[in-house]
């Protein structure tokens, strides 16, 4: 009899000792936002401090239109983004902050820990998405995947134009990391059932939401140079928007900034005016991002306390 009456007891203690443990499973999307946040404010102070304070004490350009520029600039990533997740999870407009944090992270913090959390954020919000992370690698994988390939285009292109310019140990990294840029690329389109967890129509549609970004990206990123450097025509910082797409997507490449300064140079001089035009461009953007995860975290701790 004393063993019945024991019994319900004896269960109910250990569900309430169990109960700690399934509080942190269920609040691990929470806390790692919050630790990457944190991660995400101290990278932005600790690049600020350097070379971004350096390039934004420069003269700045008076042309609003300058301004207008790189904010679409800057918004082109995690608004491409949305588009995306706005199509396959109808997210709110809320998830463009989420989306913002995420390019954030991936630039200041370690590549791709956006999208851990991004993946958190929408586990946090199961009612949305019952299961999102097929949906975030395939979209990550496809954007690779469009960046590459455009880089690869680009390449193409913009060869004729340069050949002349580089010397054979450069022409021989070109190709090499050209090589490795597709070899990247091809396992996830030779597997791609294996890979990817979305329909196909949806993958294409993606694959092309990104391109269009890409594209859109280095578009606004000579209008602003331009912008900023009225002399230079467009059309030549368009060449060089491209050049930079290109040298970023290079592995084998080291100095990745000073690669692509002298290749600036080479094409259009001025090589003080250029290098603080592309130290005001990198310091506006790491502004940016210190003011908008400063604006959310006020914003979440003040909305915690009411």
């Amino acid at each position: 009899m004393n063993s019945l009456v024991d019994a319900p007891a004896v269960v109910t203690a250990d569900i309430a000792g169990l109960e700690p443990i399934e509080t942190i499973k269920s609040r691990w999307p929470a806390l790692f936002g919050a630790v990457l946040t944190l991660a995400m404010i101290a990278g932005l102070v600790r690049e600020l401090m350097g070379a971004g304070l350096d390039g934004l004490s420069r003269s700045l350009p008076h042309d609003p239109l300058f301004y207008i520029a790189f904010a679409l600039l800057y918004l082109s990533l995690p608004v491409g983004d949305f588009i995306i997740f706005r199509k396959l999870w109808h997210v709110p407009i809320g998830g463009l902050v989420a989306l913002i944090k995420k390019r954030i992270a991936n630039e200041v913090v370690l590549g791709y820990s956006g999208e851990a959390y991004f993946y958190a954020w929408a586990r946090q919000r199961a009612q949305m998405v019952a299961a999102p992370f097929g949906a975030v690698k395939d979209v990550s994988i496809l954007s690779a995947i469009a960046s590459n390939a455009l880089t690869l285009a680009m390449t193409a292109l913009a060869l004729p134009f340069c050949y002349d310019l580089l010397k054979p140990s450069q022409f021989d990294t070109l190709v090499a990391s050209t090589v490795i840029v597709m070899a990247t690329s091809l396992p996830f389109l030779i597997f791609s059932k294996r890979v990817f967890s979305l329909p196909r129509r949806k993958l294409w549609w993606v694959f092309m939401v990104h391109s269009i970004r890409v594209v859109a990206g280095a578009a606004l990123l000579a209008v602003v140079w331009h912008l900023g450097m009225p002399q230079v025509s467009v059309g030549m910082w368009l060449l060089l928007s491209a050049g930079r797409m290109l040298v970023w997507r290079l592995p084998l490449v080291p100095n990745k900034d000073l690669l692509f300064a002298n290749f600036a140079i080479l094409f259009i001089g001025q090589d003080q005016a250029l290098s603080n035009l592309i130290a005001l461009t990198a310091a506006l953007t790491l502004l940016v991002h210190v003011i908008l995860i400063g604006g959310f975290s006020l914003y979440s701790l003040l909305r915690n306390r009411i």
